[in-house]
C-alpha cells in the first residue's frame, strides 16, 4: 500500500519553476527521507504534499486523499513539522497543545497534553507564553503538536534543528518504535549521520527533480555512507 503517490508534480512561481516533474512512491510502513541543497525543491514538495500549496501541474495522494482537491482531510490525516518552530507567541506551551488538541479531537487531551509534555520535559516552560521560550524548546513544542493525535503519516522538515544531543537521540529513537509499529515517516534534512541511521528508502532532489531515489544501498552505490553519495549526486549533476 502507498502512502505517498506524487506524478509529475511541477511548481512554478512566474519564471522560476521549483519544481519540474516530480514521481515519488513511499511504501506504508517507511522511513522516507529526501535530501537536496538549499533551494532544490525539498519544501515546496512537503508543500504540495500536505495541502499547504497547489502544485502547477501533475496530482500527488496522501493516505488516499488528493492534498490539491481535499487539502483539509489531509491535515487532518497526518502530522506536520515545519521547517521554521512556529508556535502562536501568545499562547503558553500548555494552552497551544490544548488547543492543537481539541482541533485534532484527541481523546483524554489532559493525559496526552502529560505525556508529550514529559516526553520533551517542557514541565517548566508548559506556562511559558512560546515567543518567550527558547528555539530549541519551540522546536520540542512543535514535535509534541504533531505527535499528540498519533497519526498514521507524519511529515518532518528539519525535526532535528535545534534540539541537543540527548533529544536529539530520545527522538530517532521515538520514531524508529513509530516506524516500527506500521506507520509513515517522510523526512526533509540536511543532516545525513542522522539520517542514514533512521532511513529504509531515500530521494535526493536537486533543481526541482529527483536525481536519486532507492534503497540506502542503492542510492549510495558503494560510496562509505550517504553524504559521500549526496555529494556524488549533486557534484555530477553541477
Amino acid at each position: 500500500m502507498k502512502a505517498i503517490e506524487a506524478r509529475g508534480l511541477v511548481k512554478r512561481y512566474e519564471s522560476v519553476t521549483a519544481l519540474g516533474g516530480v514521481d515519488l512512491d513511499v511504501d506504508a510502513g517507511d522511513f522516507f527521507g529526501l535530501f537536496g541543497p538549499n533551494g532544490a525543491g525539498k519544501t515546496t514538495l512537503l508543500r504540495i504534499l500536505t495541502g499547504q500549496l497547489a502544485p502547477t501541474a501533475g496530482r500527488a495522494n496522501v493516505l488516499g486523499i488528493d492534498p490539491a482537491r481535499d487539502p483539509l482531510n489531509v491535515k487532518a490525516a497526518i502530522g506536520i513539522v515545519p521547517e521554521v518552530e512556529s508556535p502562536p507567541s501568545y499562547l503558553t506551551a500548555s494552552e497551544y497543545l490544548y488547543f492543537v488538541g481539541r482541533v485534532r479531537g484527541v481523546p483524554d487531551l489532559p493525559k496526552a497534553i502529560d505525556r508529550w509534555v514529559t516526553f520533551f520535559d517542557l514541565n517548566e516552560g508548559r506556562g511559558t507564553i512560546c515567543r518567550d521560550l527558547s528555539k530549541g524548546t519551540r522546536q520540542k513544542l512543535m514535535l509534541a503538536a504533531a505527535f499528540i493525535h498519533e497519526p498514521s503519516l507524519l511529515f518532518l522538515d528539519e525535526p532535528f534543528i535545534n534540539l541537543d544531543p540527548i533529544y536529539q537521540r530520545k527522538l530517532k529513537d521515538f520514531l524508529l518504535e513509530y516506524r516500527d509499529s506500521g506507520r509513515t515517516v517522510f523526512m526533509c534534512s540536511h543532516l545525513l549521520e542522522i539520517a542514514e541511521k533512521l532511513c529504509d528508502r531515500v530521494a535526493v532532489i536537486d533543481g526541482g527533480r529527483i536525481i536519486a531515489t532507492g534503497s540506502l544501498a542503492e542510492v549510495k552505490r558503494g560510496e562509505r555512507d550517504l553524504e559521500a553519495a549526496f555529494l556524488r549526486l549533486v557534484g555530477e549533476r553541477r
